[in-house]
């Protein structure tokens, strides 16, 4: 299994950096939201609110995305340690029988 682990903290890290770069209301003009981001951005108003209403529902999105993958990722681990886990029980009754065999002769 070639699984790169990525830890729940670097999530928190992304998210804390992403919502403390934003000053003041998202989407209310340029210079406020952390800088420009385009001209409906620039302009503010109704269009700057509902493009970084858009912006903020993709990371959400995709930051779920990410959770889901990093679930599934954990879930096939785990199932692969018990299956080694099994294994290794297994071994350990088969040599516990060969002692107790040679045991008794």
């Amino acid at each position: 299994m070639n699984s790169i682990i990525v830890r729940p903290s670097i999530f928190r890290i992304f998210s804390q950096i992403r919502y403390m770069s934003q000053l003041g209301d998202l989407g209310s003009g340029a210079g406020k939201g952390g800088g420009g981001g385009g001209s409906i951005r620039e302009a503010g108003g109704a269009f700057g609110k509902q493009e970084a209403a858009r912006e903020e529902e993709y990371f959400y999105k995709k930051q779920r995305e990410q959770l889901e993958k990093l679930k599934a990722d954990l879930t096939e681990e785990i199932s692969f340690h018990e299956e080694q886990i099994k294994r290794h029980q297994d071994a350990i009754s088969r040599h516990k029988k060969r002692v107790t065999d040679i045991e008794k002769k």
